[in-house]
């Protein structure tokens, strides 16, 4: 008989981290401690820096068992295009009042059918997010299968029982967190938060450069021969404003990092914010061509204003970057970020499931669960700047579903007959 889904209950939460208004940071708000001191400058902000929310959509089957998903947004809500700051007090309401009786009474017959008609409500994407989440975890519930296997299974893919590359990011700490992810052998590092010219890009970029020399350094003097990590470098646009723009200078300053740290690869996220999708793809394909002609191995990566499942297929369909941050909470439902993996390794794009510091555990283990199956090219550690939490959630969430997966697989073979050799 078919399960169906019998109550919805709502908890609040927070996340693993902050919201940010990164307009005021970007325009030099002062540093305070761990916060910021100046005038908010994204609307719904009541200060720079304020705890990030979030909402535990728990829903109820009909059989007893309890399934569970985390509503949260972006540290950088209310810009480039996204959704405004999602508050727990707002949204709440909403829930109950409008979202929990469309739930009520539905089948549990297919994860992709309940979160389309979630989707297509068209409200703020944190909900999306969570909502969606809670649903896959009621199907494979009621199924008993792992939710990799239900997205598997639904979107017709094949499980292969391997991990996927782990993106590490540091925060502001980004000397002694990279030391922790040099420590831990992660696949990508740093991230880096290089989110402001003056204090850690440099007005000519001399700041980053020396910590490109410093990174390459200390990966030899702590990791073994054999460990040869990606560096993956999130700059929020800073080359483009240091630069003014200037796009020779831009690849030349792309150039010296890369030299900076030869022979590991380098990827640069967001090397320029244009103020507009279109403006956006514009650049980055003309920075991308430019990099390929003038031979500098250095793959960008496109974030800011590629933000929903249409603008992922944009960007990929023309080629703007090598790589694409899908951003989950942005998308909305994760039937979105299971799509947008799958497009961009259609057109041979690379494909970065990504996501925010300012998720929950709860988000961050359904990530990996579709990543499992997706097969993205490389998964943020989340949420969290520290590092060891971040990394922990994913990475073990990870192993225990591959080990489930590699026991059914021999499992399985362990039923199949012997061939016989006459």
């Amino acid at each position: 008989m078919m399960k169906t889904i019998t109550g919805v209950l709502l908890s609040p939460g927070l996340t693993g981290f902050y919201f940010d208004d990164q307009k005021a940071i970007r325009n030099n708000a002062t540093g305070d401690g761990f916060t910021y001191r100046g005038r908010t400058q994204t609307p719904g902000f009541s200060s720079v820096r304020q705890a990030g929310e979030s909402v535990s959509v728990i829903l109820i089957i009909d059989d007893g068992q309890v399934a569970y998903g985390d509503c949260a947004a972006v540290q950088y809500s209310g810009t480039g295009g996204r959704d405004p700051l999602f508050l727990v007090e707002e949204f709440i309401p909403v829930i109950r009042d409008n979202i929990a009786p469309l739930l009520v009474g539905e089948k549990l017959d297919s994860f992709q059918r309940l979160a389309g008609k979630i989707d297509e409500l068209g409200i703020h994407t944190a909900l999306r997010y969570g909502i969606t989440q809670a649903v896959l975890d009621a199907v494979a519930k009621a199924r008993h299968i792992s939710r990799t296997e239900v997205v598997a299974e639904e979107y017709n893919l094949e499980l292969q029982a391997l991990p996927v590359p782990i993106l590490a990011q540091s925060g502001d700490d980004r000397y002694l967190n990279a030391e922790k992810m040099i420590i831990k052998r992660v696949d990508i590092l740093p991230h880096g938060l290089i989110n402001n010219v003056m204090t850690k890009l440099g007005e000519r970029g001399e700041k980053l450069l020396d910590y490109a020399c410093w990174l390459k350094k200390r990966i030899r003097e702590l990791g073994s021969e054999d460990y040869q990590p990606i560096i993956h470098l999130d700059v929020y646009g800073t080359i483009g404003q240091a630069f003014s723009g200037d796009r020779k200078a831009i690849v030349d300053y792309l150039a010296r990092l890369k030299e900076a740290v030869e022979p590991l690869k380098l990827r640069i996220e967001g090397p320029v914010d244009m103020g507009s999708r279109e403006g956006q793809m514009e650049e980055l394909k003309a920075l991308r061509l430019r990099l390929k002609k003038d031979g500098i191995r250095v793959e960008l990566v496109a974030d800011e204003w590629c933000n929903t499942l249409q603008d992922i297929k944009e960007f990929a369909d023309r080629e703007v970057a090598d790589m694409i941050q899908i951003k989950t909470p942005d998308l909305g439902g994760i039937n979105n970020t299971i799509e947008a993996v799958l497009y961009c390794r259609e057109k041979g794009i690379g494909a970065y499931q990504g996501g925010t510091c300012n998720e929950t555990d709860r988000s961050a283990q359904i990530c990996t669960d579709i990543a499992l199956a997706a097969r993205p090219d490389q998964i943020l550690a989340k949420p969290g700047m520290g590092v060891d939490e971040g990394l922990m959630i994913v990475n073990n969430e990870m192993q225990r579903v591959l080990t489930l997966l590699q026991a059914r697989e021999k499992k399985e073979k362990e039923k199949k007959p012997d061939i016989i050799k006459y």
